[in-house]
């Protein structure tokens, strides 16, 4: 996704004084939209693939199947609570990172609500228990009016946007890194010291090296025209082909051979386990073309295409699980599923909140995706549903266990306020919503933690019956 956005267009303009052609190199995307659409989308295409395998699987029946809706609207609490967590406590001690186009997040954060006011409103108002083709049809064309409206206020469009100011905006999407270590260590021993230099607990990390790694090296991208033999966005194709590959040979060999040079057993231990779990998941992966061809896009498009095969096995898992153990489906979504399924979230947000100078790509990937969740998530396997309804037997979409559902949403609403309240207040106290001093950053994560687990606790009680 960063390289899609980085991506830039040569315009060329002539100065009126003296007449000279003047080049500039543009952005070719949109920051607010960029964040809705490949951040926001691209981390919620597990939910959304489940979710809509879930209606496909059910279609030509009256009723949804709950898999789905449960999922997305534990995401939505999982997103809210235990990300914000995350994020406030990664910048280094001391840091303190805010967003800088307050109008565009708060338009963001109207639609992220309004999504949930707009899903109760169709279960309980106007027709309870019943999704029409034209609730349907509207709840997925909300998705156009949030994209506009973002982008109006991003570019002040008058009599649309809010008359707010915003500070400066990086120009890169990732500002680039100086990483304090040197190349040639051990890379696991590595990431411990740098993060422990800098501050920055590495909570749920994934990734071991630094950009000294091969795999992090960003390949240089030249002018197409200097070679046939390349690609159009500008890259050697050996050199493609060369990343391709160590994709393979990183999936399949064990990195941080020095660390048994340096007397470390039980490092070298931890680190041979956590291969043995991740060597599957990267050798699968690894047959996705890099990132280096057509701008990124291949990458990204396989990447969903991958992610939409797990999400079909982890729906069938998940019947198994429901049938063997009687667990409520509804509860596995809101739990298990939520969870896995908003990884994704949480690894982007993360990384935002690390890597860039503002909290504006790390908050703005939380509040599209809930979004998302209901108007895309939701909207669209709904739409594939009550259109076969129509067409078939001119019935509307039934709703199993929509009471539970529609008590989720009001538990979301009530936790969702006293979330979005402190992130107003740490701006208020600490000038920004993300870092600050260390152990007000901890109150505030143990704080959203907290609010996920009475959002949890209370629907799963709901949907078993119990409340």
């Amino acid at each position: 996704m960063e390289h899609v956005v980085q991506q830039t267009r040569t315009v060329v303009e002539i100065d009126p004084t003296t007449n000279t052609k003047i080049v500039k190199h543009e952005k070719v995307w949109n920051f607010t939209i960029a964040d809705i659409t490949l951040l926001a989308f691209g981390t919620s295409f597990p939910q959304i693939s489940l979710a809509t395998i879930d209606a496909i699987r059910n279609i030509g029946q009256l009723y949804a199947g709950g898999l789905g809706p449960g999922t997305l609207v534990g995401s939505a609490a999982f997103d809210l609570f235990p990300i914000h967590a995350v994020c406030v406590v990664v910048p280094k001690a001391g840091e303190v990172k805010k967003i800088s186009d307050l109008g565009v997040w708060i338009v963001e954060l109207f639609w992220s609500f309004w999504a949930y006011i707009w899903l109760y409103i169709i279960l309980e108002v106007w027709t309870p228990n019943v999704i029409t083709l034209w609730e349907a049809l509207l709840t997925v064309l909300q998705f156009g009016l949030l994209l506009l409206h973002a982008y109006a206020q991003d570019m002040r469009w008058p009599y649309i946007s809010l008359p707010m100011d915003r500070s400066e905006r990086p120009v890169d999407w990732v500002p680039a890194e100086v990483s304090p270590c040197k190349s040639g260590e051990d890379n696991f021993s590595l990431q411990d010291d740098c993060d422990r230099e800098g501050g920055i607990p590495d909570i749920f990390s994934i990734h071991s090296g630094t950009e000294a790694d091969s795999m992090y090296q960003h390949l240089p991208v030249s002018d197409p025209s200097d070679s046939f033999d390349k690609h159009y966005d500008g890259t050697p194709i050996y050199d493609v082909f060369s990343v391709w590959k160590h994709q393979f040979i990183d999936a399949l060999m064990l990195e941080s051979t020095k660390l048994r040079e340096a007397n470390m057993s039980w490092r070298w231990v931890s680190r041979v386990l956590w291969h043995g779990l991740v060597a599957p998941w990267k050798l699968l992966f690894a047959f996705v073309p890099p990132y280096q061809i057509a701008h990124g896009w291949i990458a990204f498009i396989c990447s969903l295409c991958f992610i939409s095969g797990i999400a079909y096995i982890v729906t069938r898992l998940t019947d198994l699980i429901s049938c063997v153990t009687g667990i409520n489906s509804y509860v596995i979504a809101f739990t298990a599923l939520a969870s896995g399924t908003s990884w994704p979230d949480l690894v982007a947000s993360k990384i935002a909140a690390e890597r860039q100078k503002t909290a504006d790509s790390a908050i703005a990937n939380i509040t599209c995706s809930n979004s998302v969740n209901i108007y895309v998530g939701i909207g669209v396997p709904w739409l594939i549903d009550t259109l076969y309804n129509f067409i078939a037997y001119g019935e509307p979409l039934y709703i199993e266990n929509a009471e539970g559902l529609s008590f989720s949403l009001l538990v979301f609403f009530s936790t969702s306020v006293g979330c979005i309240l402190v992130l107003v207040l740490r701006r208020i106290v600490f000038s920004g919503e993300l870092g600050g001093p260390r152990h007000w950053a901890w109150v505030t994560c143990a704080y959203f933690m907290s609010l996920w687990l009475i959002f949890v606790v209370l629907s799963s009680l709901k949907v078993s019956g119990i409340i």
